[in-house]
């Protein structure tokens, strides 16, 4: 139970930041551990594909890949919504 627990914490914490890196500026609790979860298939995935190794693993759950994937997806999703070409002022 707790590796669970631990996993939903490290898959919001990297789904957080992969969207922050992406220009997402808030995302909520669920939609950062949906984010970290489909970054972490979608990143080791690539990673895989590409060969290379995984970088930085805890639990079973990769850390790195999971923020880049997080990062790669929401990306993808602003250039499909066309989010990514509208600037917003900072609050």
């Amino acid at each position: 139970m707790f590796g669970f627990l631990l996993s939903v914490l490290i898959a919001a914490l990297a789904g957080g930041i992969g969207a922050r890196l992406a220009g997402r500026r808030s995302t909520g609790c669920w939609a950062s551990i949906a984010l970290g979860w489909i970054g972490s298939l979608l990143g080791t995935w690539l990673a895989g594909l590409l060969g290379w190794p995984t970088i930085w693993e805890i639990q079973g759950f990769p850390v790195v890949w999971a923020i880049v994937g997080a990062a790669l997806f929401v990306a993808v999703l602003n250039l499909l919504s066309g989010q990514g070409t509208r600037r917003q002022p900072p609050p």
